[in-house]
């Protein structure tokens, strides 16, 4: 018995550590797309972005693709469907604010989730999600709301980007347990590399990188970003619940923050640090188990019974 608790344990730790390295890998990306959107229009970096890791990922699992039935591959269409459709609003979007603002605006999608997942199953939201939903809406209200009372074109299309990854989360989250995790990935990004062809052919002017800088930021898209990226996370949501996985998961805005003060020196002004801080906090209070006094006092007193089930508070 200790020997499978200790497996376990070994097998979370190392699903964090796999979950962190992604999550500093996509707190990257948005660097990376401002440099590739320097010489490329936006549907054409997708298409290159998703193309790339479609064929890193398919050298890779080429056996599974081979063995793959007809329900993975519906699966995989549909997810990646959604996926390119959430990674068109993130292109846009990032090309039009700062790269620290895209990165805690597209954050905003765990908090998306348990909204779309309550209206889903049209019960009242529990007041753990109300609070968080006011913390995090105060916060934008104080990132996006610098000089005048409006939006910015790019914080709109982030807004978006997010709720469209909540619903391609909701997707993934239904279809993953039912189908191999590398062989699904895989076709995703093959679907939404199609896609991002497709629309290119169709809304712009096909071109290749024509600069050093752009090519690294396109193979750092696609190769660290998409490729690795998806399959860590893949790899490591077997051993991680998805409280946990999106915890963790918060952190990637810090990461872009960061990337863009150290490569192109991005500061946002005091009031835009309170506001992402605040959204933080409404990210966490959404995944964050707190004891149920925080938020109402018991009706009746806890049985010993009750005590000895409890344990520690987790997350």
């Amino acid at each position: 018995m200790n020997g499978v608790q200790v497996n376990q344990g070994q097998a979370t730790r190392r699903a964090d550590i796999q979950m962190l390295l992604a999550t500093v890998i996509w707190g990257s990306s948005y660097l990376f797309m401002k440099s590739g959107l320097e010489s490329m229009q936006e549907l054409n970096l997708v298409a290159f972005r998703f193309g790339i890791a479609f064929i890193a990922a398919g050298l890779l699992f080429h056996r599974r693709l081979l063995n793959m039935d007809r329900r993975t591959l519906v699966a995989g269409a549909i997810m990646g469907t959604a996926l390119f459709a959430a990674f068109v609003f993130i292109t846009y979007g990032v090309q039009r604010t700062t790269t620290s603002q895209a990165g805690f605006l597209i954050s905003l999608a765990v908090i998306f989730v348990p909204i779309l997942t309550t209206i889903q199953h049209r019960r009242m939201p529990d007041k753990r999600l109300t609070l968080s939903i006011l913390v995090a809406v105060t916060g934008l209200g104080l990132l996006t709301l610098q000089h005048e009372l409006s939006l910015h074109t790019g914080d709109i299309l982030c807004i978006l980007a997010a709720l469209v990854y909540a619903i391609y989360i909701m997707i993934a989250g239904k279809f993953t347990p039912k189908h191999d995790p590398l062989t699904l990935g895989t076709v995703q990004l093959g679907v939404a590399a199609m896609w991002g062809i497709a629309a290119t052919f169709m809304l712009e002017t096909p071109r290749m990188p024509d600069t050093a800088e752009s090519w690294a930021a396109i193979l750092g898209l696609g190769v660290l970003c998409s490729g690795l990226g998806y399959i860590l996370q893949t790899l490591a949501q077997r051993h991680a619940s998805p409280t946990r996985t999106s915890l963790i998961f918060s952190l990637e805005p810090l990461f872009a923050a960061a990337f863009a003060f150290t490569f192109q020196g991005e500061s946002l002004t005091l009031q835009g640090y309170a506001g992402a801080a605040l959204m933080l906090i409404g990210v966490l209070i959404t995944e964050i188990k707190l004891p149920q006094s925080v938020f109402w006092r018991r009706k009746r007193p806890v049985l010993q019974s009750e005590l000895s089930d409890q344990g520690a508070p987790g997350v």
